[in-house]
């Protein structure tokens, strides 16, 4: 068990959490949620103990080990994969280390000999010699193929390093499981096996975590951080929306009765008061109106930006129509022989492990990349959006926000333009930022913005839930929901694909492509895609950039 007792942090004047008291107990997952900013990751460094609270302590039962998922992709970079997921129990790493030293000396002595014998004893109790299978089982179970277990971390791209890092943090039991946003990066078999295995890990999990499904999938409970306080609700996420949006009617009720009855007791005060006969049952009711206290509903600091794709015109029934694509990029094939054609009712969810086969093919379908073979031909009713996964060098400008927005307005004015910050929480002098030192989740926010206001029917989105908060990734949901165009888009969030495709393609590791009509659970469900997801979990290869 881990507990919060008292906890308070000031940042400055600013107080991120206050008295807060909370026990997290073996055999829970917890879900940490609130808005951006609320502290949810600040209050994992505090269990974690890389951070220190104001005042308080954190208290963990007597003997039990914690294990955090690292966020330093480039921490282990000088060490070979098994040994950094070994790492993650690192006891067990540091008697394996000093037991290896120890047998290379060449003049062994007699202390040597009993120091070994210790390190051994205790390396069998920490089921020592089955470290290395464990630790290959977690890195096949997230798509690491078994040859990339012996390499070094610096020669593999930034997404191995993600599951990786994430192995170290499963590796070895640990009692408490500590993980800030395990899902960032990882394509969607890694989530499904991430949650089959945190469904069946037994001892306490604290998790952050902006995706919906997974939290529903995982969670027996909601530990929710609104205003510094962190108010703990039983069931999943979705159980913890019902019932906090049924605690807050029924205060809402409750004090609506309480007005009735305080009006009724000030009328009959107001008529009684200086009436001789009725001034002790008014001075009664003066005492009872001095008792009644309203409850405060204060409003949560979550908010939602209001998210609405309106083409300017109809889209007609040629959409787009490829025709054999390919295109090798550093000697590997990423797209081979791509065919389809989407048609004006075509919502379509690119899915799958091959990151850079979705990149590349929206970048060819935009006219960012030309294909080695094939062509694409959009219709001539369609017009098109992208949400780039990449936008470095969008933001690569000193341009202000709302300067930078109108330049793909039709209607050239400020206040038109601001109109559409606003929708998306850019209030007031939000405006006038400058591109270049927004945050992550601010960029995806002005990048839909872009989207909205240039007003086309088929919009082309790669990973947009990237940075953006559960309140946004909400909104974007509900929008892309009602978008009455064409979609094409990639996502790691399985409810955003789930709840908004009616079509599912995969690129396969070689470049070939999957293509059905169906939802993505359906598409999940069927046998042929359960015996290919099988092997495809031992062999995925992945060559998104470092």
């Amino acid at each position: 068990m881990i507990s919060a007792n008292n906890i308070t942090l000031r940042l400055g004047k600013k107080a991120l959490f206050e008295d807060v008291n909370i026990k997290f107990t073996e055999g829970n997952c917890y879900g940490l949620i609130g808005a951006n900013g609320a502290g949810k990751s600040t209050f994992l460094k505090i269990l974690s103990g890389q951070l220190e609270p104001t005042q308080g302590e954190i208290a963990i039962t007597s003997g039990q080990r914690l294990s955090f998922l690292q966020q330093d992709h480039f921490q282990y970079d000088e060490c070979k994969v098994l040994d950094t997921v070994i790492m993650g129990n690192r006891r067990l790493y540091d008697i394996m280390k000093e037991k290896d030293a120890i047998y290379m000396k060449e003049d062994f002595t007699d202390a040597d000999g009993i120091r070994a014998s210790e390190l051994e004893a205790e390396f069998a109790d920490m089921d020592g010699w089955n470290a290395e299978a464990d630790a290959a089982i977690l890195l096949n179970g997230l798509g690491i193929p078994t040859e990339s277990h012996d390499a070094v971390m610096k020669d593999l791209p930034g997404s191995a390093k993600v599951k990786i890092l994430l192995a170290q943090a499963l590796f070895g039991n640990p009692d408490i499981l500590l993980l800030d946003e395990p899902t960032n990066h990882l394509d969607l078999d890694a989530i499904a096996w991430l949650e089959e295995f945190l469904i069946n890990f037994e001892n306490t999990v604290i998790v952050v975590s902006h995706d919906r499904y997974f939290l529903n999938k995982v969670c027996t409970n909601i530990a929710d951080i609104d205003y510094g306080k962190i108010q703990l609700y039983a069931g999943n996420y979705d159980f913890w929306y019902e019932s906090s949006q049924l605690i807050v009617k029924q205060m809402k009720e409750a004090n609506k009765k309480k007005e009735e009855k305080i009006k009724e007791l000030q009328e009959f005060i107001s008529r009684f008061s200086a009436n001789a006969s009725k001034s002790k049952q008014a001075t009664s009711r003066k005492r009872a109106l001095e008792k009644i206290q309203l409850d405060e509903i204060r409003p949560s600091s979550r908010k939602y930006p209001y998210i609405d794709f309106r083409p300017s015109r109809e889209i007609g029934n040629e959409v787009l129509m490829v025709e054999n694509i390919s295109k090798t990029i550093d000697g590997v094939k990423i797209l081979d022989n791509v065919s389809f054609i989407l048609g004006h009712d075509d919502k379509v969810a690119f899915v799958g492990g091959n990151e850079l086969a979705k990149t590349t093919f929206f970048k060819i379908i935009t006219g960012e990349m030309e294909p080695d073979e094939g062509s694409y031909k959009w219709g001539v009713t369609t017009s098109q959006s992208y949400f780039p996964k990449d936008n470095t060098e969008i933001f690569d400008t000193d341009l202000i926000i709302v300067d930078w927005l109108t330049q793909f307005s039709e209607i050239k004015d400020a206040t038109y333009v601001r109109g559409f910050l606003g929708r998306m929480l850019f209030a007031g002098e939000d405006g006038v930022k400058k591109m270049r030192v927004l945050s992550g989740g601010e960029k995806v926010r002005v990048l839909l913005s872009r989207m909205m206001i240039e007003a086309s029917n088929v919009l082309i989105l790669d990973e947009p839930t990237d940075h953006l908060d559960m309140e946004s990734i909400t909104a974007l949901n509900n929008g892309l929901i009602k978008f009455p165009g064409v979609l094409l888009f990639a996502s790691r969030d399985h409810q955003v694909v789930e709840t908004t495709a009616n079509r599912i393609i995969e690129f396969m590791p070689d470049g070939t492509c999957i293509d059905k009509i169906t939802t993505y659970d359906e598409y999940l469900a069927s046998d042929a895609m359960a015996r290919k997801r099988s092997v495809y979990s031992m062999s995925s290869t992945d060559e998104e950039d470092n």
